[in-house]
């Protein structure tokens, strides 16, 4: 059903990401992950304040224009209240951030840990295609600052952290997304061309 509230989101997200692009998924408009975030909750049955976060929960770190107090004024206290739990801080180091994402995983919010939960799920199933696509996976890897495996064991500890906070159908996909990735990234060997004797 139209929703005025998350038209009005839709618009802010597409606006404040304008000119954007994915860094893990070369050339992919910005406005496309929080869209798909967004999309996939539709599916659990979420309401309008979760979407509207949803599409909103990157721009405070990676648009000049936003805060969470400019979310507040415009969305609520409901919406700024999730996409402030989903704040990183960016001053703070790779390590220092993806950490405090697993250890503040007890202490969010039902709303924010299934934000949260949908924002790791397109994560994953991204980066996933793109290794399946890709001719030399570790190209894919570069663009990412922990690398192959910090990244992977990252995925691991928070998706793990975040089963426990969700739906169960959520923390399903969540669980299957990383077992692919884990399968997606493991060492191609070469297939060799010769044919066994008969």
């Amino acid at each position: 059903m139209y929703s005025p509230l998350v038209e009005r989101a839709l618009t802010a997200c597409m606006t404040a990401h304008a000119g954007q692009c994915r860094k893990a998924d070369e050339g992919m408009p910005y406005a496309v992950h929080p869209v798909h975030v967004a999309l996939l909750l539709t599916r659990f049955g979420v309401d309008d304040d979760v979407v509207v976060a949803a599409l909103l929960h990157d721009v405070p770190e990676d648009c000049a224009d936003w805060t969470v107090e400019r979310v507040r004024v415009e969305f609520g206290a409901r919406v700024a209240g999730i996409v402030g739990e989903l704040t990183e801080n960016k001053r703070h180091s790779w390590e220092q951030r993806k950490q405090h994402a697993v250890d503040h995983v007890p202490h969010m919010t039902p709303d924010a840990a299934t934000v949260k939960a949908a924002d790791q799920l397109h994560n994953l199933t991204s980066l996933r295609r793109q290794l399946d696509e890709a001719d030399d996976p570790e190209c894919v890897w570069s663009r990412f600052t922990g690398g192959r495996d910090r990244t992977l064991t990252m995925a691991r500890k928070l998706s793990e952290a975040l089963l426990l906070r969700i739906d169960p159908r959520l923390g399903r996909a969540l669980r299957a997304a990383v077992e692919a990735l884990e399968v997606a990234s493991a060492p191609r060997t070469a297939v060799s061309r010769s044919r066994p004797v008969s």
